[in-house]
């Protein structure tokens, strides 16, 4: 039986990981910074660690027991965390996987469509805002080379409800939430930028499969369908008997949302292609309709 910690366990995406893991008699430890979930998540059968990213000896002994890490813990912006999980599987061949986002893709097009569609073997120039996510990743990449098994998987807009403690994911709630409260279905300028999406067990499934079949040193997008953000606002307004959707500033979207929020999480592009987890994973997507979970 293999053994694996994950890292932001108590999360949407490391929750159903997990869940998908002890389906295949993983044995599953979750690194949680406090007690308030241990006797939850020790009731589904998950060990518990408790601590924080940020501890270095913490992370060592934790690695030294597991064969394998699944990082989600506010992870793809925090160097920090990544550099010490890094040094602690330097020499062990042990697989890390690494959770990054797709707002990487976004040119900050203020609710303008784009349909360039990224490929994993695409030179990827980011916006400078986003800069630092593509450096990590790069970075973890390159840690094939100290013999560690490093794989990054960049899950695109999620949905579905999660098989672990959170059940919700970030985007299409905090986007229901706020077309509430304005009494419509909001996109932002002209909302024909375009998301790729996939259901949060398709993503699972994805991490299950790179676990136990990738190489070291890939990196794979994650989708399954795509929509704009008009689309998913004429959606909500239809589904919560709000009135017609309608536009806001791009500025509201900043204002209510932060920068990266709001220029990137609603406001940009992010389209991508998983041929690649598809044809070397053998990965075989179920869902492919946001519109049906919103």
């Amino acid at each position: 039986m293999k053994k694996v910690l994950i890292t932001g366990i108590t999360g949407y995406i490391g929750g159903t990981v997990a869940k998908k893991l002890l389906d295949r008699n993983y044995e599953v430890t979750g690194l949680v910074r406090n007690e308030a979930h241990v006797q939850e998540l020790e009731s589904l059968g998950i060990k518990t660690i408790i601590g924080n990213i940020h501890n270095e000896d913490l992370i060592k002994t934790a690695v030294d027991n597991a064969d394998a890490v699944i990082h989600n813990a506010d992870s793809a912006d925090d160097a920090y965390a990544v550099d010490n999980f890094i040094k602690a599987l330097e020499g062990s061949h042990k697989t890390f996987i690494f959770t990054s986002g797709s707002a990487i893709f976004g040119g900050k097009e203020n609710g303008k469509r784009s349909d360039f569609v990224y490929k994993e073997d695409f030179p990827l120039t980011p916006r400078l805002e986003m800069a630092s996510r593509v450096l990590i990743n790069n970075y973890v990449l390159q840690s094939a080379q100290k013999d560690i098994r490093s794989i990054v998987i960049v899950p695109t807009m999620v949905y579905g409800e999660g098989l672990g403690l959170k059940k919700d994911s970030i985007q299409i709630p905090a986007l229901i939430n706020y077309s509430k409260e304005k009494g419509a279905g909001i996109y932002f300028g002209e909302g024909e930028n375009v998301w790729s999406n996939l259901h949060i067990e398709d993503l699972a499934d994805l991490y299950v499969l790179a676990l136990e079949k990738a190489k070291g040193g890939s990196i794979y997008y994650a989708e399954n369908g795509a929509s704009s953000l008009r689309n998913i606002a004429e959606v909500i307004s239809k589904k919560y008997n709000l009135e017609p959707a309608r536009s806001l500033n791009v500025q509201d979207a900043v204002d209510h949302f932060g920068p990266a929020g709001g220029y990137f999480g609603f406001a940009s592009n992010s389209i991508c292609s998983t041929d690649k987890a598809r044809t070397e994973l053998q990965w075989k997507p179920i869902y492919n309709s946001i519109e049906n979970f919103i």
